[in-house]
């Protein structure tokens, strides 16, 4: 089912009739899903083949609106454009081996978190790899949970700063325990959410040192159950998404709760528009938000995914677990 925004209301097709309560239709923007992208791969015949990706944890777009594909297995970052022609990939041995899971709800001890990580033979190849983001200045940052540790990477792919220690989880200034997610702030401070073993933001100054961070284990204002993703809009407010809690929570620069979503769903995606011309909107999964937390769109199914972002032309890009990455355009 197609899904049309009209002036911030959500129109299922069979409601389009040119007239909504009594209002002349106005243009109406609609998403549609663009089937097999990226293209196929090449086998050494020269035939299409299947690309083999593990889980898709995440999607980001890059400085010349490339779109750049997280995955758990081999090559765990690699580069298409956004017509889905391939043009690189990197990663081997960056992420560590070891994949977050839940722990049985009658193991859990009270207040504590619902997650942990397994390594050794139990694990997966890079299944570290569970977030992907671009900052303003265009390099690219990943998230690597089990590994407790955060990289900021050139264009490239070289690594350029390390927050976190590698190995090593805590709740500490230099440690995570199980990170989640990215984001950065018009000024280029670094927020990350430390969110499977601990349950906080930690903010980051450009160059690595830590400024002070928020959060703790629970239900209430400033509370997380899962702080899973978070991003920071042009006024420098940053949004979380509380996915266990099932809401978004709105801060300010230094940590002071603003408002919530509340009763949105598990959302695992977060992704902020670029300003341009147009207002600010939030993705949350597969429903577009503009910033009062009022849903204008949704995309069909709406099935945000792991990981989600937008280019500059506004194509949307999902990233499933299942192993393959969405393409919706309007």
């Amino acid at each position: 089912m197609t899904v049309r925004r009209l002036s911030g209301l959500l129109l299922c097709g069979a409601c389009v009739l040119g007239i909504v309560q009594g209002q002349p239709s106005a243009q109406v923007t609609e998403y549609t899903e663009i089937e097999a992208w990226p293209d196929p791969a090449t086998s050494a015949a020269g035939t299409p083949a299947a690309w083999n990706f593990g889980q898709v944890s995440g999607v980001a777009t890059s400085a010349n609106g490339y779109v750049l594909v997280l995955h758990r297995g081999a090559n765990p970052v690699m580069l298409f454009d956004s017509g889905g022609r391939f043009v690189r990939a990197w990663g081997d041995g960056l992420f560590s081996n070891g994949k977050v899971g839940g722990i049985a709800p009658g193991d859990r001890q009270l207040g504590q978190s619902g997650y942990t990580a397994v390594y050794g033979p139990a694990g997966c190849h890079a299944c570290g790899a569970h977030a992907i983001r671009v900052d303003p200045d265009g390099n690219i940052w990943v998230v690597d949970a089990p590994g407790h540790v955060v990289y900021k990477m050139d264009p490239q792919g070289r690594v350029l700063m390390e927050l976190g220690s590698k190995g090593i989880s805590g709740m500490s200034e230099n440690t995570f325990n199980l990170p989640t997610d990215v984001a950065f702030s018009p000024g280029g401070d670094v927020y990350v959410s430390d969110g499977y073993g601990n349950a906080r933001v930690v903010k980051y100054s450009a160059d690595g040192e830590y400024l002070l961070e928020w959060g703790s284990r629970g239900t209430g204002p400033g509370e997380f159950g899962l702080p899973h993703n978070l991003v920071v809009d042009a006024e420098g407010r940053i949004y979380v998404t509380d996915r266990d809690n099932q809401r978004v929570q709105v801060f300010t620069s230094d940590g002071e709760f603003v408002t919530e979503w509340s009763d949105i769903g598990g959302n695992s995606a977060l992704f902020m528009t670029t300003a341009m011309d147009e207002t600010q909107q939030l993705w949350t999964g597969g429903t577009l938000r503009n910033l009062d937390g009022e849903a204008v769109a949704t995309l069909p199914g709406g099935d945000g995914g792991h990981g989600m972002t937008e280019t500059p032309d506004g194509e949307v890009f999902v990233a499933q677990l299942s192993g393959r990455v969405q393409k919706f355009v309007k």
